[in-house]
């Protein structure tokens, strides 16, 4: 590589040279100040050529308006009509010899004339001061002109660059000229996992720099947490300048030191924030101080003297409409979610984010472990040959990253962790980057989870570990480094998963035991769910029925599919399932509640804060409906701390009346800057007692055969069977399209098909053909009282199947007939697989559209997703009964419950209650067109309401990218009943 490098080198070009650029200043912090600025976001000219050559032909037009349209700035081309996105999660989309890139470069040239403010100073002769030009995000590699004249080129998309504009500033007519590459030398180090979107993603500005102004500034605010004092030095540039702190009475100097008895720490539980003013001959800069101090303490990550316990997650940048050109409504909006879901970290991957979005997390409280913008997964495919970091020819460009990122984000005290990018490999400029890291601010930790040997970082992070190396590392008992030094400094280090529980399409799985062992190992200090938001694209199809778009949805000819579909929310924001399961599995109270004896455990798991901002009530319900409730006194605990409290005697309900539950909930005492009083935070849930003993048995229907006349057909009670196989032709009047039978499939999920589609559980479902399974009916008889239908359940060439006894019954009550059904399945032969799940499925031919159920709710759960699930009463829409995950796969399924009306408009319908319980979906399409459809728009409803009555489910799990269903929600073929009975609803 290096001499072909030194071959190419005459040819180099400035998008191509792996250096960071020409002309930019010198990074430094963002802040604010009274002196001037001037946005130039809006509407620019722009223009975009299909190679760097057809855009330099152009450059003598370019005065001209031939070719030119308009486009937003921040804004990205591709997703204003102008080429198209692409997506990979980590191959190249074009031929990999670093550092050139391809001829077929799409380059945009974007152009604005503006004026001055009449007011601005200079740029007349001998005027006062400066004028920047400040670009925060451009991707991939740009050329800055201004009235003609270069101020120069940069790379780093996610980084800030600014320019001199010199003398080349006019009060009137300025033509400001930008020409932005897809490819660099850029694009190999920005190999992130996402969508390919050049452009001028974020804002552009003119900064008025006085004579005397701040050029940066650097606040060092500590926390002693054994006096309570507070520590204070700004570092500014120039060196001279006051500082003020009105609230605590304080006027220092640039440079010198105080102590503060008795400050207020900031942490992510109390963003405390203190406003201060820098001034200077020039100008005045505000600040925001948080006092708070990040260590490691024997083997532990501490803030202000306090361990962690990271409840986090990974947040790419992506909006559906603008992709990375967040507003700043929804970086908010963002922040808020975290917070309502008890999320308390997020990692900025795989580079720094707008820089208001650290504002947000400063102001509301979130752990940052802020990333640089560097990723070369791409050359794993080459085992890392050629891999930037480690090619001395890169080490300036890897600095430059690293120093941006810190300089620009130094004065957040939600920044605790300083990371060096993401899956890169290893290299001597990894290793350079965390020593200029760790001279520039060595009051931070720096993370890296690509070197194992965690020689230049202060934590040891993993990605995907599964649950048993987890348990592992946290008794500090891991396989051991061939390097004995390496590995006893390894092992002293606290322990993290920055990417973990992969949440694509329906999951994540396995959540409640990876939190068990955060919570029980001190090592553990929490990890950070892979991701936050799917990155599906709005767009519609040829019918305009509107969708989220992945990769292959735009002709890319090589791309990654829906791996970008993989976020705890679904692109438009809506929280998905695993949110809701996280939220559930994180929540920082602990609630334990013995019905029996009447007690609750309250156990506080924040990091910082009492429970003193916490107001918690029980209730208890019959059936489903709340029959008691009121206030519970919890002392205000200490972090850690766990006290049982008495529930309140709510009076005698007749044993006759139901099933009995008893709930607690936590919730925000008072309005919080993040959310309303009454917000619920955590809850418990326990059962008082089981259901009715037993319901008052009907009188027994005997089955009636019909004359050979009539078609033989046979009836029992409300329905009528076919003689020839027993099946089911109507119920209750209705029309009975799909007879119910057994079923064993489920349109895979994301995580059933995994990674690998050789290995997957959806390939052994496929392989032993578990999608083709075939019915053979044994007999139909009566007896006595009941219609019996022998059957066997087998895939095509299996040697193995199920045995399966259909026994129908009906009975007269005092409200009408019913129909029950029991279904008896026994295993045949050695099933060489799990099943993806074990029940019955049928089809009505009726307008129900009204699910009305008691069981688990309001949302999805499956065996290992259901920490959510808490037992009531729900109603919804059959249409509000899916999930609609960008990727259509199996979803929908209510657990736990003990019954369920489906009625019409008219108000008629049918009533199925379990016996026991079952798992229930309801959907308007079949499991085959489920698993057929690429997109929510390709399920068309029918007539028919399809509903599957489900005795168990194979679980959910992380094998989409980490570890699969865990050992005890594998479903096996084993001995199993399942019953449910049929009425009208009530």
């Amino acid at each position: 590589m290096g001499l072909r490098r030194r071959s190419y080198r005459a040819k180099i070009t400035y998008y191509e040279d792996p250096s960071p650029g020409t002309g930019a200043l010198a990074p430094r912090a963002a802040f604010r100040s009274d002196a001037r600025t001037l946005s130039l976001n809006g509407d620019w000219d722009f223009r975009l050529f299909p190679t760097v050559a057809h855009a330099e032909a152009a450059d003598a037009d370019e005065g001209t308006a031939d070719g030119w349209e308009k486009l937003p700035v921040p804004s990205h081309w591709a997703l204003h009509g102008h080429d198209a996105p692409q997506y990979t999660n980590i191959r190249y989309p074009f031929p990999v010899d670093p550092p050139r890139v391809p001829t077929e470069n799409p380059t945009g040239d974007h152009r604005l004339v503006f004026d001055l403010p009449d007011d601005w100073p200079g740029p007349d002769e001998g005027a006062d001061g400066r004028t920047l030009l400040r670009f925060d995000g451009v991707e991939s590699c740009y050329r800055v002109r201004l009235n003609g004249r270069e101020l120069g080129t940069a790379k780093g998309s996610r980084l800030p660059h600014e320019f001199d504009t010199g003398p080349h500033l006019l009060r009137r007519g300025n033509v400001l000229s930008v020409r932005v590459h897809q490819w660099s030398s850029g694009s190999y180090v920005e190999d992130q996992d996402m969508w390919w979107l050049a452009g001028i993603f974020r804002g552009v500005t003119l900064l008025h720099r006085p004579e005397g102004a701040v050029r940066d500034v650097f606040v060092h605010a500590g926390y002693d947490h054994r006096t309570g004092h507070g520590t204070l030095r700004v570092d500014a540039v120039p060196a001279a300048g006051r500082v003020t702190v009105p609230e605590l009475g304080l006027t220092l100097a640039t440079g010198e030191t105080v102590t503060v008895p008795g400050v207020q720490p900031w942490s992510a539980e109390v963003p405390r924030l203190y406003e201060a003013q820098l001034a200077t001959d020039g100008e005045r800069v505000p600040l925001r101080l948080g006092f708070r101090t990040v260590a490691v303490e024997d083997g532990v990550i501490t803030v202000n003297g306090r361990p962690l316990l990271l409840r986090g997650v990974n947040r790419h940048e992506f909006h559906p409409d603008h992709g990375r050109a967040v507003p700043y409504a929804t970086m908010r909006e963002d922040v808020l979610l975290m917070k309502r879901h008890n999320i308390n970290a997020v990692r900025t991957s795989h580079y720094p984010p707008d820089p208001a979005f650290l504002d947000l997390c400063d102001e509301f409280g979130l752990w940052v472990i802020d990333e640089a913008d560097l990723e070369t997964h791409g050359f794993t495919y080459d085992d890392w040959r050629g891999n930037p970091a480690d090619d001395p020819a890169w080490e300036e460009a890897l600095i430059d990253r690293a120093a941006r990122m810190v300089e620009r984000d130094k004065n957040h005290p939600s920044v605790i962790m300083w990371s060096l990018g993401n899956e890169s490999g290893t290299g001597r400029n990894l290793a350079a980057m965390s020593r200029w890291i760790r001279d520039r601010d060595p009051d931070r930790l720096i993370h890296y989870e690509g070197d194992r040997s965690c020689e230049h970082t202060d934590v040891y992070s993993r990605m995907y570990a599964s649950h048993e190396e987890v348990e592992a590392i946290g008794r500090r008992a891991e396989q051991p480094l061939d390097d004995p030094r390496l590995d006893a400094r390894r092992r002293a280090l606290p322990f993290i998963q920055c990417e973990y529980a992969h949440a694509m399409g329906n999951g994540p799985g396995g959540l409640t035991e990876y939190q068990r062992l955060f919570e029980t190992y001190e090592r553990l200090q929490g990890g950070f769910v892979w991701e936050w938001i799917d990155h599906g694209l709005r767009a519609r199809d040829a019918a305009g029925r509107p969708y989220f778009a992945y990769g292959g949805d735009f002709g890319e000819p090589l791309h990654d599919g829906n791996f970008c579909a993989d976020g705890l929310l679904f692109p438009d924001r809506t929280p998905s399932p695993g949110l809701l399961e996280y939220k559930k599995v994180v929540e920082p109270v602990g609630i334990c509640v013995d019905a029996a004896a009447r007690t609750v455990r309250v156990t506080n798991k924040y990091d910082v804060v009492d429970l003193a901002g916490l107001a918690f009530g029980w209730s208890r319900e019959v059936e489903g409906r709340r029959v008691a409730e009121g206030a519970l006194e919890v002392p205000p605990l200490a972090p850690g701390e766990s006290a049982e409290v008495a529930l309140a005697e709510a009076g005698s309900v007749a044993e006759d009346d139901g099933e009995e539950w008893w709930t607690v909930r936590a919730v925000l005492a008072d309005d919080t800057a993040w959310a309303p009083a009454g917000h619920e935070v955590a809850w418990g849930q326990a059962r008082a007692r089981g259901p009715a003993a037993t319901r008052t048995p009907g009188a027994r229907i005997t089955p009636v055969r019909a004359s050979s006349a009539d078609g033989g057909a046979l009836t029992l009670g409300p329905g009528t069977f076919d003689p020839l196989d027993g099946s089911l032709r109507t119920l209750h009047g209705l029309h009975v399209a799909v007879p119910p039978r057994l079923n064993v499939y489920r349109a895979t999920t994301d995580n059933d098909r995994g990674p690998d589609e050789e290995t997957s559980v959806a390939a052994q479902w496929h392989r032993h053909a578990l999608d083709r399974m075939r019915h053979r009916c044994d007999g139909v008889t009566v007896d006595g009282e009941s219609l019996v239908v022998t059957a066997r359940v087998a895939p095509p060439g299996g040697f193995f199947g199920l045995c399966v006894v259909y026994r129908w019954t009906g009975e007269r009550t005092s409200d009408g007939t019913r129909l029950d059904l029991s279904v008896d399945i026994t295993p045949d032969g050695e099933w060489p697989c799990p099943l993806p799940r074990l029940g019955v499925a049928l089809g009505i031919r009726a307008p129900l559209d009204w699910i009305e159920w008691y069981g688990g709710g309001p949302g999805e759960s499956y065996p290992d997703t259901r920490r959510a699930a808490r037992i009531g009463r729900w109603a919804t829409t059959v249409d509000g009964f899916q999930t609609p995950y960008v990727f259509p796969q199996e979803n929908g399924s209510r657990g736990d419950v003990r019954w369920a009306e489906l009625r019409g408009p008219d108000g008629g319908g049918l009533r199925i209650e379990g016996r026991p319980a079952f798992a229930l979906t309801a959907r308007r399409w079949t499991t085959g067109q489920l698993e057929a459809a690429r997109h929510p728009a390709d399920l068309v409803p029918d007539e028919v309401l399809h509903l599957d009555l489900d005795a168990a489910h194979h679980g959910i799990g992380t094998a989409s990218c980490g570890p699969g269903v865990l050992a005890p929600y594998e479903l096996r073929a084993t001995r199993t009943r399942l019953g449910v009975g049929f009425t009208l609803p009530r």
